[in-house]
């Protein structure tokens, strides 16, 4: 858990444009999360769209690899006050993952799924118009198991807990429906920029 009480590091002043309220840059990946790493094997990797609890469409880990390719380099904010800048990532944009299943979003809202039952929640307008993709790539390499590999999602332009490690799939929903960590007080949205790290903020 974080505290409000933390002190961010003084910035020299050419990144002062480019971190958010609050955070210090750092050169290295930190590794957080609730609970030890989830074996995923790509073998039996399935990723699925689903509206409430109706399948759409999955994709094997193969299928899903044929899919169009999208890349995005820069910076990365977590809730825990470490900001990392210029990362490099690889993967299939949500609007790319739309199209191949032959549908637009059917709701305003979805949550993230993975398969170490973390949930995270958000609007389809900050995923859609590449803003947001399901990574399999990171720095040119298959992404590490403790950085949520072998896929993960990324939504750079909100704190790092939204973009849900070992991802096997979106639910639409009709609500803005609270995940693992808005049940335990974070916010529901997470714009850094605003910081918005905790309900209230």
């Amino acid at each position: 858990m974080v505290t409000r009480g933390f002190v961010g590091r003084r910035q020299p002043p050419e990144t002062g444009a480019r971190i958010p309220p609050g955070q210090y840059l750092t050169e290295d990946f930190p590794i957080l999360q609730i609970g030890p790493n989830p074996t995923v094997d790509p073998a039996t990797w399935r990723f699925t769209l689903r509206e409430g609890s109706r399948p759409i469409k999955t994709w094997s880990w193969e299928e899903f690899e044929a899919l169009p390719r999208t890349t995005w380099q820069g910076d990365i904010h977590c809730v825990t006050k470490w900001s990392k800048f210029d990362t490099a990532w690889k993967g299939v944009s949500f609007d790319d993952l739309l199209a191949d299943a032959g549908i637009a979003a059917p709701t305003g809202y979805l949550l993230a799924e993975s398969y170490d039952d973390y949930t995270t929640n958000m609007p389809v307008a900050d995923l859609v118009n590449g803003q947001a993709m399901v990574a399999t790539r990171y720095a040119g390499q298959p992404i590490h198991p403790d950085h949520g590999g072998p896929a993960r999602l990324l939504v750079p332009h909100l704190y790092f807990w939204k973009s849900a490690k070992w991802v096997k799939g979106l639910r639409f929903t009709q609500t803005d429906t609270a995940g693992f960590w808005e049940l335990r007080g974070y916010h529901m949205y997470g714009d850094p920029w605003r910081e918005q790290r905790y309900t209230g903020d």
